[in-house]
């Protein structure tokens, strides 16, 4: 579980209940089902509208992503595999690492690893594996888009919804306590709007941004690592590579537990 995401659904739902009962309002306004229909239905309308079938299918596994941690291995955990990989490598060459294929979960540092082992180039092996980083790239925007897109119509939709239930409320104005109610229930409307619009759907869309950019700096991770243990790199020359993409504390911390094992093999 994501617990960021969660926290922060809850505490902009706590934000709206809780500042809504400090202005006088009750929560229980929220109850309407016109307004609901038309912010949740028109906005699934519209994004459904503005992107292809197989995009708008995968919504419900995107929701996924956002409240799940993310299955691609740590960084911080890679090192050490690539540092392990690379003493066997010198010790018994790249073919004793097929061996080490199949205990491999990611599909795509299995792949990385298998090209290496069947002696392909390391321009080819740079070259296909930026490929498939730039692929992921582009499906996790359009995937992002999605989400930016209902943030940005869940708004517009919520002042539709208040013009709707203004032009019911000025239907009838013989009653000024039902008139002064009706124009309050019109703009719940626009409170829904922009609420699923800016706490929802645009926080949604950059999570799944933020959680792409990781990924991608993991996968490029894992190319330096098979680039490297090609090249016959010393395994600490590779954990020092690598360790650059951690932040500073995570990496002198790493690179300190490194030189403590290899003195107690030492």
């Amino acid at each position: 579980m994501d617990r960021t995401s969660l926290i922060g659904l809850i505490l902009g739902i706590i934000a709206v209940g809780v500042g809504m009962m400090f202005k006088g309002v009750s929560p229980a306004v929220l109850i309407n089902p016109a307004a609901i229909l038309i912010i949740l239905l028109g906005t699934a309308a519209a994004v459904t509208i503005a992107f292809p079938t197989k995009e708008i299918a995968k919504v419900p596994k995107l929701f996924g992503v956002i409240f799940k941690e993310p299955k691609t291995p740590k960084i911080e955990e890679l090192i050490p595999l690539f540092v392990e990989w690379a003493n066997i490598a010198r010790r018994e060459g790249l073919l004793a690492l097929e061996a080490k294929v199949a205990e491999i979960d990611d599909p795509f540092l299995r792949n990385g690893l298998s090209l290496a082992i069947d002696g392909q180039s390391q321009e080819f092996i740079r070259d296909v594996m930026t490929e498939e980083i730039e692929a992921m790239q582009e499906r996790h925007l359009a995937n992002a888009t999605i989400f930016t897109q209902a943030g940005t119509y869940a708004p517009t939709l919520g002042v539709l919804g208040a013009v709707v239930g203004l032009i019911a409320a000025l239907q009838d104005m013989s009653d000024i306590d039902r008139l002064g109610h009706a124009i309050s229930a019109a703009f719940v409307a626009t409170l829904m709007g922009i609420f699923t619009g800016y706490v929802l759907w645009h926080p949604f869309a950059n999570k799944l941004k933020r959680k792409s950019k990781e990924e991608v700096k993991v996968r490029q991770v894992m190319i330096e690592g098979v680039l490297s243990i090609i090249e016959g790199q010393a395994p600490r020359a590779i954990e020092q590579k690598l360790a650059s993409y951690l932040p500073m504390s995570e990496r002198q911390k790493l690179l300190g537990q490194g030189a403590q094992n290899n003195g107690e093999k030492a």
